[in-house]
């Protein structure tokens, strides 16, 4: 499969690797979905993302498929060679499911999930604690990548990608009175997330294969919390911009939209796309 390069709780399985090359002290975040992924290279010593890079598969491909592609890209990206003290890695599919801290419970992982994805008996569930929200994100991460990366590296942090939104989006709205829908757009699938008053209301995914879909989704979710389009704030993060067609269909129905920050104090070499593109990719630090 022929990637193709777009413009732009924590878990410890990197603190060493077998490069001996000599830069030093930097951290390699890695994002990985069915539909694509993306890497991004910190430098902490001064604070400079120093890559960013995002591909898009030709198609939808499966796990191993998608590990095929991650070994390409270690072959292929020289700075990659590099030794990193940390690694991340981050998880980007619709398998995780919220529990309020106070009911969960680590031997039930697989029920939580079962309800609302489809897993196997063989599948290995992880989850994150949500400090910010006194929940925990049970969810399904890619194993193979996992054994891969932890291979090559040593001990790593893996989360799924909606830990980060959450968690970043409830710092950003700590202080904030007004309910707004966040919208983080990817290629073929989206995240929502609702904040009320600093608080988590609502938090999902959906998959679209047309702009219709996209807008059904985005009406649908706040048909059901009583939210009217005419007054909403609708925030969009992630690969979107306002000559997408996404953009404007949502244009149509919705009033007020604006679109995010990450808020981040980086210094850049390449400057992504936007204030607020690459978001979780970039939050994971």
């Amino acid at each position: 499969m022929k990637l193709t390069q777009t413009e732009t709780g924590r878990k410890h399985m990197a603190q060493t690797n077998n490069s001996s090359n000599k830069l030093t002290n930097l951290e390699l975040s890695i994002q990985l979905s069915l539909s694509g992924l993306s890497f991004c290279i910190l430098n902490k010593d001064s604070n400079t993302i120093i890559e960013v890079k995002e591909f898009r598969f030709e198609k939808s491909l499966n796990p191993l498929e998608v590990l095929d592609e991650l070994k390409a890209l270690f072959e292929n990206e020289t700075i990659l060679n590099n030794s990193f003290t940390n690694v991340t890695v981050i998880h980007d599919n619709e398998l995780s499911t919220l529990v309020p801290k106070a009911l969960f419970n680590k031997n039930h992982l697989a029920d939580y999930l079962k309800f609302n994805s489809k897993i196997l008996k063989s599948d290995f569930i992880a989850y994150d604690s949500i400090l910010k929200n006194s929940s925990v994100n049970v969810y399904v991460p890619y194993i193979n990548i996992n054994n891969y990366i932890y291979d090559k590296f040593g001990a790593f942090i893996f989360k799924h990608v909606s830990s980060v939104l959450m968690e970043s989006i409830l710092w950003i709205e700590k202080s904030s009175t007004a309910a707004k829908v966040y919208v983080h757009v990817s290629f073929n699938h989206f995240e929502i997330i609702i904040i009320k008053e600093g608080k988590l209301e609502l938090y999902n995914t959906f998959t679209y294969n047309s702009k219709e879909d996209f807008i059904y989704y985005i009406l649908f979710t706040a048909e059901q919390l009583r939210l009217d389009p005419e007054t909403l704030n609708l925030v969009f993060i992630g690969d979107i911009t306002e000559k997408d067609e996404l953009y404007n269909i949502a244009y149509k129905y919705i009033r007020n939209i604006s679109f995010g920050n990450r808020h981040d104090n980086f210094k850049y070499i390449n400057k992504p796309k936007s204030k607020y593109s690459n978001f979780t990719l970039l939050k994971s630090f």
